[in-house]
C-alpha cells in the first residue's frame, strides 16, 4: 500500500467514524438503517440522496416529536429514509408518504428495513396537495417537498380536515435560504408555533365546542 493508498485509506475510515457519531443520537434500529443505506447509496454512488436525506439530528427532534404518534403522513417521499425510520421508531406506527416520483433507488432502501416495519408503510405517488385517500385521521403531518408557497399552502389545506386536535404539522427545511417559500407559507397560513432546529412545528388547536 502507497502512502497515498493509506492516506486515503485512513481518511474513510475517520469518516465512517464521524458517521456513526452522528448516528448516535437515533434509536438503535433507526441508527443501524441509516449505517447500512448509507453505505448502499455510497456504493450505488446515489448522490441525491446522500445529499438529500434528512440529517441525522433533524431526523431526532422529528422522531422525538412523532413520539407516541400513530399515524403519520410524510410529503416528500424521496428514496425512502424517513419513512423507514419513522416506522423503525414505533412498531405501532403506520406512515403514508406521499411523492410524485417513484424514484428508483427507494425498493432497495425499503428493503434494508424488517418487514414488520415495511407493512406498516405506504408509499403514494401522487402529489400531496392532492390529500388524504381515506377518513382516517392524522397525529402528524410532515411537510418536507417542495418547498415552493404555494405548493405548501396547498399542503396544509388539503391535510387540515385530517388533523387531530393536537395533531403537529411539521416543516422541513424552515431554516434554510434557498427555500424561503416555507416561511412564507407558514406566514401567510398564520400558523404560530416554534422553531425545533431547521424544524419549525405547529401544532393543531382544539375544535371548539
Amino acid at each position: 500500500m502507497t502512502s497515498d493508498d493509506r492516506g486515503s485509506w485512513l481518511r474513510r475510515q475517520l469518516a465512517e467514524l464521524r458517521r456513526a457519531a452522528r448516528l448516535r443520537v437515533l434509536p438503535p434500529r433507526v441508527a443501524w438503517f441509516h449505517w447500512r443505506a448509507h453505505r448502499l447509496a455510497s456504493r450505488r454512488r446515489d448522490l441525491f440522496t446522500l445529499r438529500s436525506a434528512t440529517r441525522p439530528a433533524d431526523l431526532r427532534v422529528l422522531l422525538e416529536l412523532a413520539r407516541d404518534r400513530r399515524r403519520v403522513v410524510e410529503l416528500g417521499t424521496a428514496t425512502g429514509w424517513t419513512a423507514v425510520s419513522l416506522a423503525l421508531a414505533d412498531p405501532c406506527r403506520e406512515v403514508v408518504t406521499y411523492d410524485i416520483l417513484a424514484r428508483e433507488p427507494r425498493e432497495d432502501y425499503l428493503r434494508l428495513a424488517n418487514n414488520q416495519a415495511r407493512r406498516r408503510i405506504e408509499m403514494v405517488t401522487e402529489p400531496g396537495s392532492s390529500g388524504p385517500r381515506d377518513e382516517r385521521p392524522v397525529d402528524l403531518l410532515y411537510i418536507d417537498s417542495s418547498h415552493d408557497r404555494a405548493e405548501t399552502i396547498a399542503e396544509v389545506l388539503a391535510w387540515r380536515p385530517a388533523l387531530l386536535p393536537g395533531a403537529m404539522i411539521v416543516f422541513d427545511d424552515f431554516t434554510h435560504p434557498e427555500y424561503p417559500g416555507v416561511r412564507e407559507a407558514i406566514c401567510e397560513l398564520g400558523l404560530d408555533g416554534e422553531r425545533r432546529g431547521t424544524l419549525y412545528v405547529h401544532t393543531v388547536a382544539e375544535r371548539s365546542s
